[in-house]
């Protein structure tokens, strides 16, 4: 008796699992480099830079990587769907969207509340993009999205809980809403990406609006400084505003497109909320800050959320 020949169907179904697995991966690890931005910056702000000049100097350093990277990448990367000017107009819309205003709010909040908290605000965009993506793409929220939301939140939930002090600042609702507007425009970008991206390809795509991005930066920084230089200000500044540019923009923001492309904007969203965990680490390790064990509970709920979405492929309508 012959044995058992497994089906075509079983092998592309077993690929499909791998493909969703590395771009799970590939989140995962995009998230946390860009969870070292609110770390960084608190680093920076030691030294009396403003929001805007810092933000400045982030884009700096990383433009010349964008247009670099694009450049090469333009004849390479032809995705099969043509690209129309409306896609153009949508591509600066969310690049202004997702990497401009969301930094400027977030960078301002910053200045107000702490780290651990500007965390937990930004953080509730997962939930955004999945709202979004059902409100205006027409996605439906699989049983799974609704349980990994639930376990990741309620797992960041419990990591903030004992970690984020009550604030009695005056600014902390300016700080607050600031940090919330970014969620909402972070959001907006992670839905249009995840549109945009089969159209111009994730790393043409990335290059294209981050350079956007980086122009809107540029006029804001002329509009509020003048011709101003930006070098007055010492070393440290100089070797932060490089090592966000490149661990915390350059690198997070290709691999966060392609992790997109691989697992979709909302699933992306939900491995994302990693984020929170991973700046409580990076800020015990570079700001003195204690990790206790409630925090390492509310890690292991997220990192089975997690688990679950990887697992568990989303459902193509």
């Amino acid at each position: 008796m012959k044995a058992p020949v497994i089906p075509k169907q079983s092998a592309s179904k077993v690929k499909f699992d791998s493909k969703q697995l590395v771009g799970a991966l590939i989140v995962l690890f995009a998230a946390v480099c860009f969870s070292s931005k609110a770390v960084i910056v608190k680093l920076a702000y030691r030294y009396h830079i403003d929001s805007v000049s810092l933000l400045a100097l982030r884009m700096v350093f990383s433009l010349p990587f964008f247009i670099l990277i694009g450049a090469l990448t333009r004849k390479k990367e032809v995705p099969d769907v043509p690209v129309k000017l409306q896609d153009y107009a949508l591509l600066v819309f969310y690049g202004l969207m997702g990497y401009y205003l969301a930094s400027l709010f977030d960078f301002l909040g910053l200045q107000y509340i702490t780290a651990g908290l500007e965390r937990l605000i930004l953080f509730i965009y997962p939930t955004l993009v999945v709202v979004f993506s059902w409100i205006f793409l027409g996605k439906k929220i699989t049983k799974y999205q609704y349980i990994a939301l639930g376990l990741t939140y309620s797992g960041v939930l419990l990591v903030l809980l004992g970690d984020v002090e009550v604030q009695t600042s005056k600014h902390l609702v300016k700080g607050g809403l600031l940090i919330f507007a970014s969620a909402v425009t972070y959001a907006l970008y992670l839905m249009g990406s995840g549109v945009l991206i089969p159209k111009f390809g994730s790393v043409r795509f990335n290059s294209y609006a981050m350079s956007v991005a980086a122009l809107g930066v540029f006029t804001h920084y002329l509009i509020n400084h003048g011709t101003a230089a930006l070098l007055n200000y010492v070393p440290a500044v100089y070797g932060y505003s490089l090592l966000m540019a490149i661990l915390a923009t350059v690198v997070p923001s290709y691999l966060i497109a392609e992790g997109i492309r691989l697992v979709g904007a909302g699933n992306a969203a939900i491995i994302g909320s990693v984020g929170p965990i991973s700046t409580i680490l990076l800020a015990y390790l570079f700001l003195d800050e204690t990790v206790s064990g409630i925090q390492l509970v509310g890690t292991a709920i997220v990192l089975t959320g997690i688990l679950l979405i990887t697992i568990k492929k989303e459902k193509r309508l």
